[in-house]
């Protein structure tokens, strides 16, 4: 019903998605190293972990990376485990899953156990298939785990998008609608990989929570998003060694032609 909609209303979709883009506040991508390393006693190797992803993993809505997610979740991770952790972080505002993957080809990736990813906003903006995204999604942490050795995957869901009141109904129905539809595939395929898990977004809606422009997180929510992460790595480090292997693949008919 979805297609349905979105032709019926084709015309006032596209003039309110070009007037939000005209008048939305554009912050700037927040200040400050994209990685480090937080230092703990003993002798145990440190937790490596890279994020990849759009606006709200490199941490725009915040001025430094020191409030970002990035560089709490490794503070958190390291106060958890009692282990030093560094972390990198190879992200760029406005890219979809697909671009994500081809931004890997253009840095320099270090070994890394555990990847963290926030993406899918600009699948929705950009209209990506949902069978598409996904198999995008499992194309990038194939790439992962070639490029940077990656075991584990902790991976956001998709925020709440009908709830965001910059943008116009019917355009903010239309897509939350689309943002429902990709993040219930991506939770669902989370679900079947032992090795990876799904981190929820479903409460970062609160208009008062989020950042000036209304659209991403906030201060506190960039907190509460990396106790979250941190908990769920927690869990990960602690999970049997036979978890640790790649991602199963799922059958895309967009991709096979089927």
């Amino acid at each position: 019903m979805l297609g349905f909609y979105k032709y019926a209303l084709g015309p006032v979709l596209l003039a309110q998605a070009a007037r939000v883009r005209r008048s939305a506040l554009r912050l700037p991508e927040p200040a400050g190293d994209r990685y480090g390393a937080v230092l703990a006693p003993g002798h145990a190797p440190p937790v490596r972990l890279l994020f990849v992803g759009d606006s709200s993993a490199v941490g725009v809505g915040v001025a430094h990376q020191d409030h970002a997610l990035a560089s709490q979740c490794a503070v958190l991770l390291s106060r958890r485990t009692g282990r030093s952790v560094e972390w990198r972080l190879v992200a760029k505002s406005g890219v979809d899953t697909a671009q994500a993957l081809a931004m890997l080809g253009t840095h320099d990736i270090r070994p890394a156990e555990i990847a963290i990813t926030a993406l899918g906003v600009n699948d929705v903006t950009s209209q990506t298939a949902s069978q598409r995204f996904l198999g995008d999604y499992q194309l990038l942490f194939d790439a992962l785990r070639a490029r940077a050795g990656v075991r584990f995957g902790v991976i956001s869901g998709l925020p709440p998008m009908h709830e965001f009141s910059l943008i116009p109904y019917p355009l903010r129905w239309y897509l939350g609608e689309y943002a429902k539809r990709l993040d219930a595939q991506l939770r669902a395929w989370v679900a079947s990989q032992p090795h990876l898990r799904y981190v929820s977004l479903g409460w970062t809606g609160a208009q008062q929570d989020l950042a000036a422009d209304g659209y991403h997180p906030g201060p506190g929510q960039y907190r509460h998003w990396a106790r979250l992460v941190a908990g769920n790595i927690a869990e990960l480090l602690q999970a049997p060694a036979d978890q640790a292997h790649g991602p199963s693949r799922v059958p895309d008919p967009a991709r096979s032609g089927g």
